[in-house]
């Protein structure tokens, strides 16, 4: 089943009943049914940054700390339709008034102006296995503050059976069972050989020769560029190309900074005739 997420609110979009609702009657998957109906928007005068409080306040209900979630829905919501064709600020417009930018801002801008929000390239790749530690999760208990990515992560780095620093990591995510709204299996950990035996304790996940689309973070702390990359994912209106037979982000030389780096995120789709 191919998931999408609705085009306001970035809310997953599971079922029918979802469904937004054309002027007709008729379903459109690009809209939840709390945002659009009967052909036009619920709240047609709310902007980007009303919409951003409202999901907040939302998110924080259902257990997720304000600051992680406003921080989330910033980096996610100005890629989606509603907002884009509204022309709406995008995340490094910070200040929301015609103020003169710092250097900084300037420095900020010209770095988003190179982030794409469509795939970079395609790319058909061999199959891969992976070791590492891994996890079954969902987005929505990730997004709950209750999620097991960061503790993978920390786990991992603290083993010793990682590889040299610079060695590529990747964040694997394989096994769907409902696109974006069921679970699946998140791997934190490296590429090894077919041969080689598994390290102990290590989980694998083996991939699929496959066709990936590639989409490229701009460079910055980890915290943004990773959530703006999988909003740019969530965003993209090609949802139906996608086969969930495993994605993936890569961290390479340039991601060796947490602080100032780039990510790429790997996501398997239908391969392009």
């Amino acid at each position: 089943m191919n998931v999408t997420v609705c085009q306001s609110c970035g809310m997953p979009l599971t079922s029918a009943e979802q469904f937004g609702t054309e002027m007709d009657g008729s379903p459109t998957r690009e809209y939840c049914i709390y945002c659009y109906k009967d052909g036009k928007f619920e709240q047609p005068g709310m902007s980007l940054e009303g919409m951003i409080e409202m999901c907040t306040t939302i998110l924080k209900q259902e257990g997720l700390d304000e600051e992680s979630a406003r921080s989330m829905l910033r980096n996610q919501l100005p890629y989606l339709k509603r907002w884009q064709s509204a022309g709406s600020i995008t995340p490094t417009d910070k200040t929301g008034s015609d103020a003169p930018a710092s250097s900084s801002d300037a420095a900020d801008a010209a770095n988003n102006a190179s982030f794409s929000r469509e795939p970079v390239r395609y790319v058909t790749l061999p199959g891969k296995r992976l070791a590492g530690l891994s996890a079954r999760t969902t987005n929505a208990i990730e997004m709950s503050g209750e999620g097991s990515i960061g503790a993978l992560w920390a786990r991992y780095f603290a083993s010793e059976h990682i590889p040299a620093p610079e060695a590529a990591r990747y964040g694997c995510y394989s096994d769907y069972t409902d696109g974006i709204a069921g679970e699946y299996t998140i791997l934190v950990g490296h590429e090894i050989g077919a041969e080689d035996s598994l390290p102990e304790g290590f989980d694998e996940v083996l991939l699929p020769p496959a066709t990936y689309a590639v989409f490229t973070s701009r460079t910055g702390p980890m915290v943004e560029v990773v959530s703006e990359l999988w909003g740019a994912v969530w965003a993209w209106e090609h949802q139906s190309d996608r086969t969930f037979t495993g994605d993936f982000e890569y961290y390479d030389e340039r991601s060796l900074d947490p602080g100032n780096m780039q990510v790429d995120v790997y996501i398997a789709v239908k391969e392009r005739r």
